[in-house]
């Protein structure tokens, strides 16, 4: 076994032999026989050790047996001792996350403090079965079956490729001693009752099984790859950054094989779910314009044509413009200038910026987000109209309309930010003085 994990560790680039390292061992069989196989080949080591007082004496009997390990391989060793009872009932979180938010935050201290490349853990085959078979049971998608990484980050993982019955192999051959940790024969965990009761059934079935099933794993694995390749075109082709906002027209989706899955890889980075997906694709089916769907901090809307995919509405304050100001940021990502010019400015008819007569407005002007009962007489109409109509007119879709502005001179709306400024407002050949309003940064508008 020692010369095929040095050839696999080489060969794919998991340890570099002129490198330290810290080697995690709890004191059972696999962590024991890791901290043996890297010593024999001649890695530099630390060993680190977490002692959770989950089993009172047990527990510090593991710490001294790991003690006396690294006295026998001399190599440093460095323990510490968590309250992982307290960690839990702070945090709100399981005994074995618990203990698993201590220890891996710990190495992840460690290895940095002591400028190490990385943490060895000793995961191997079985614990590769395991992982993915509760990855499945808890409806997992396709990353689900790529099981754990040889390399991730900090953590590196030498034993993936062998078994725990080649591992124990390897220590009643070299009269290795280590310790047992009883609460690894409790079937009331999920993992222990995969490892202790469906992994013997396996064997028992097909001998190969496991060996079998990892290699349907690597082969899915494979074919996760290059569906994420083909996700990635497919979104970079189709969805389209549109004021900051990202929108995929129905067009794009419709008839397309897959689409639930394209769907929920597109929406997971906004924290949707799974679950979600087949009730949007009915209201898609159902054109159910204006519906909409909430994860946290994201809002999905239903337009007529596409799905607009946005930050939820934040209730913002207002902006006070006073004659002193020469400009203002909207929203944290709009920037505008604000000058006072004479008549003689040429006409801008963008309705991104504004073009005002000056005497007419009352300083500080406002600028706030539309409300329910808002009107304005619309540039080149004659009569108010809602603001709420006018948005309708325009076809601006549910979540846009959230994010838009009115600023205001007094009681008055003189500029529905970014469509059109009220006609009561507008210069001139009587205006004397212009108040420009200049967009800096321009982004496609719906």
């Amino acid at each position: 076994m020692l010369e095929r994990f040095i050839n696999h560790v080489r060969k794919n680039k998991i340890l570099d032999v002129q490198l330290p390292y810290l080697v995690a061992v709890s004191g059972g069989v696999d962590s024991v026989v890791l901290a043996h196989l890297l010593s024999l080949a001649g890695f530099k080591i630390s060993i680190v050790h977490c002692n959770f007082q989950l089993r009172g004496a047990a527990s510090d009997a593991d710490e001294l047996f790991v003690i006396e390990l690294g006295i026998q391989l001399g190599v440093p060793v460095h323990t510490k001792t968590f309250d992982t009872h307290a960690y839990m009932d702070k945090h709100g979180v399981s005994l074995q996350m618990g203990a698993r938010d201590l220890r891996y935050n710990w190495f992840e201290e460690l290895n940095s403090c002591m400028g190490t490349d990385g943490v060895i853990v000793a995961h191997h085959a079985d614990d590769q079965i395991e992982t993915v078979m509760l990855n499945l049971l808890r409806g997992t998608g396709i990353e689900g079956v790529y099981g754990m990484s040889s390399k991730r980050d900090f953590i590196r993982r030498p034993l993936l490729p062998f078994s725990r019955k080649e591992i124990k192999t390897f220590l009643e051959r070299n009269n290795l001693h280590w310790t047992e940790d009883q609460s690894n024969a409790k079937t009331i965990y999920k993992r222990n009752f995969i490892r202790h009761k469906f992994l013997p059934l396996l064997l028992e079935f097909d001998p190969k099984g496991p060996e079998l099933i990892q290699y349907s794993f690597d082969r899915l694995k494979d074919t996760g790859k290059a569906f994420f390749y083909l996700f990635d075109r497919w979104v970079d082709e189709n969805v389209v950054l549109n004021d900051g906002f990202e929108v995929l027209s129905f067009s794009s989706i419709a008839g397309l094989p897959g689409k639930s899955s394209l769907l929920f890889y597109w929406l997971r980075r906004k924290g949707f779910v799974y679950a979600q997906i087949e009730d949007i694709l009915y209201a898609v089916e159902r054109q159910e314009s204006g519906r909409q769907f909430l994860s946290e901090g994201w809002l999905l809307n239903i337009d007529r044509e596409g799905l607009i995919l946005g930050k939820q509405y934040e209730e913002r304050k207002l902006i006070k413009i006073d004659l002193t100001d020469e400009g203002f940021v909207l929203d944290n990502k709009y920037s505008y200038n604000c000058t006072r010019l004479d008549h003689s400015v040429a006409l801008d008819r963008s309705a991104q910026n504004a073009l005002l007569d000056f005497d007419l407005l009352n300083f500080p002007l406002i600028i706030r987000n539309w409300e329910k009962g808002d009107k304005f007489m619309p540039l080149g109409m004659r009569n108010f109209k809602k603001v709420s109509d006018f948005l309708i007119d325009r076809k601006v879709p549910l979540i846009k309309k959230n994010e838009v502005k009115v600023m205001c001179s007094g009681d008055s709306i003189v500029w529905l930010v970014g469509f059109r400024i009220d006609d009561r407002f507008k210069i001139s050949n009587r205006t004397k003085k212009v108040f420009y309003v200049k967009k800096l940064n321009h982004d496609k508008s719906f």
